[in-house]
């Protein structure tokens, strides 16, 4: 049942048009207050209401400003019928602000494809209209609903992707739409990422790394934030990691794992992912090693012997989960108790 009243009688709440549209409420008022594109129903000064009319004029105002015409200019062409949709032929079903029309998923200027979530769509709309508003709302909003985990491989990633495909195909083009959209989800990914208490301190923590010349970090900003929510203490090192710092991190550290991620397979090195995982510390007679996974489609094709390539940022939370609870105080990390169910999750 949808949270909002039926469009054909006393129309859509701001609210619920700026979660239909993936727009921020701000956006709305603004476009009203600088051009007059707002609702013909007020109840008051707070209280506003848009029905069919409205939205339409609204949709075609999006779709403009999504094809890079000014807004003064959008709001003009919107108003006057230019580029205006046809009416809905079931006008109540427009209230529903989780599931758009079809005519919304047709006019998205991003290739998403058909079976993404709608949440993934709000923001490609927000993203190409660089509506940085928007873009920190939904983020907020998908993450608060389903858990990192959901949020990144349903929403962020699909989205992600579709900018870079629309950026190869069209030149130079919205290559500003993925540096805001990069940006916006990497410090929402941080902001939501709290440091856990509580946790075992004889225990080591996860460590997170880039390969040497390796420089995309939000997956690995999305695996911290995930590992954060379930409790489990990490350490990011970040993009492009020397191989002595990272050995000497992993030396002081003691961590119970370490994740070494290579986007390109020019980067993967599997010499360095042997070394980490050769690398001991502790007492004479009592050494200990680390767990060492590989995360990012440039370990595909390389030997990993003794090591773990989960497909996914699930698979890849689930299974540092279990190896830190494998891995109690005392026992040879990297060698964890239960290594037999750990190894099911490669």
């Amino acid at each position: 049942m949808s949270e909002s009243p039926g469009l054909d009688t006393v129309g859509l709440t701001t609210g619920a048009l700026a979660r239909r549209l993936g727009v921020a409420p701000t956006t709305l008022r603004s476009w009203d207050r600088r051009y007059g594109i707002g609702p013909a129903v007020r109840d008051g000064v707070r209280h506003r209401r848009w029905r069919p009319s409205d939205v339409a004029v609204v949709e075609a105002m999006c779709r403009l400003t999504s094809a890079g015409v000014p807004p003064a200019e959008a709001a003009r062409a919107a108003m006057e019928g230019h580029d205006t949709p046809e009416p809905d032929p079931e006008p109540a079903a427009a209230a529903e602000p989780v599931r758009a029309p079809a005519r919304s998923r047709a006019a998205s200027p991003l290739p998403l494809g058909g079976n993404v979530r709608q949440e993934a769509r709000g923001l490609a709309r927000a993203a190409v209209r660089l509506d940085a508003p928007a873009i920190e709302q939904q983020l907020e909003a998908v993450l608060d609903r389903y858990g990192v985990a959901v949020a990144w491989q349903e929403v962020m990633v699909p989205t992600l992707h579709a900018v870079g495909r629309k950026w190869q195909s069209s030149g130079d083009r919205y290559v500003e739409v993925e540096h805001l959209l990069s940006w916006h989800v990497s410090t929402t990914l941080r902001r939501v990422t709290r440091p856990p208490v509580g946790t075992d301190p004889a225990r080591g923590p996860v460590v997170l790394a880039c390969v040497p010349d390796e420089w995309h970090t939000l997956p690995l900003e999305a695996l911290n934030a995930g590992l954060a929510e379930r409790g489990v203490p990490t350490r990011m090192l970040g993009a492009a990691v020397p191989v002595e710092a990272l050995t000497s991190a992993v030396a002081r550290l003691g961590p119970v794992a370490v994740v070494l991620w290579a986007q390109a397979r020019t980067t993967a090195s599997p010499g360095l992912a042997r070394q980490v995982a050769d690398t001991r510390w502790g007492v004479s007679g009592a050494r200990r090693r680390t767990t060492v996974v590989l995360g990012g489609p440039g370990w595909a094709g390389h030997p990993a012997d003794g090591m773990y390539r989960p497909p996914g940022l699930s698979e890849a939370l689930d299974l540092l989960c279990r190896v830190r609870e494998a891995a109690p105080p005392g026992e040879r990390r990297g060698e964890p108790r239960h290594a037999a169910d750990v190894r099911q999750a490669r």
